[in-house]
C-alpha cells in the first residue's frame, strides 16, 4: 500500500486545477446568506442538477440548509473584489450584498445582476464529507448573458479567459 496522501500534497495538487469563481447566495426564512466557492460542477442534465461544496465550519451552513435553496453566480474579472467580500473580507451579509446589484428571482433567491450565468437551485440532497457539505441542487431557473468572460482561480490566484478556449491570462 502506498503512503496516504497528505492534506498539504492534496491541496497543492488541487491548486493546479482551474475552476470558475462563484458567489453562492441564498434567501429565505433563515435570512440571506452567501459565500465564495470554486467547488461547483454539473451533476446531470436530466434533471438539470449541480453541486457546490461549502465548508461545514461556515456560519452560513445553517442558513443554506434551512432555506433549502441557493443560487450559483459565475463571476467575471470585474467581480474580483466581490469574490473577496463573500469569501469573508466583509463579515456582515448586508455589506457583502451592498457591494453589487441583485435581481430578485421567483424562488426568493437573489441573482447577481451582471453574472456570466446564475443557476437558481432547489436543494434536493446534501452530504457531509470530511470538512465540507456537498449541496446538490436541481436547477429551476437560469439567467445568462452572451458577453463577458469568467473569473477563474488557478494556482492560488485569479485568472480570466481572454478569448476563445485555449487562451487565458492572469
Amino acid at each position: 500500500m502506498p503512503d496516504p496522501v497528505s492534506r498539504t500534497h492534496f491541496r497543492d495538487a488541487m491548486a493546479r486545477v482551474c475552476a470558475s469563481v462563484n458567489v453562492v447566495t441564498t434567501n429565505g426564512s433563515a435570512g440571506r446568506g452567501g459565500f465564495t466557492a470554486t467547488a461547483m460542477c454539473s451533476v446531470t442534465d436530466e434533471p438539470p442538477t449541480l453541486l457546490v461544496c461549502m465548508n461545514s465550519r461556515s456560519a452560513q451552513t445553517g442558513v443554506f440548509i434551512e432555506n433549502a435553496r441557493f443560487c450559483v453566480n459565475v463571476l467575471t474579472p470585474d467581480h474580483q473584489d466581490l469574490a473577496g467580500y463573500f469569501a469573508g473580507q466583509r463579515a456582515d451579509m448586508d455589506s457583502r450584498y451592498a457591494a453589487a446589484d441583485w435581481i430578485d428571482l421567483p424562488s426568493g433567491n437573489q441573482a447577481l445582476a451582471d453574472a456570466i450565468v446564475s443557476f437558481d437551485c432547489h436543494l434536493i440532497d446534501r452530504h457531509l464529507v470530511g470538512s465540507h457539505h456537498i449541496f446538490i441542487g436541481e436547477v429551476v431557473d437560469i439567467r445568462s448573458r452572451k458577453d463577458g468572460h469568467a473569473l477563474l482561480y488557478f494556482d492560488r490566484g485569479y485568472a480570466h479567459v481572454l478569448g476563445q478556449a485555449g487562451s487565458f491570462g492572469g
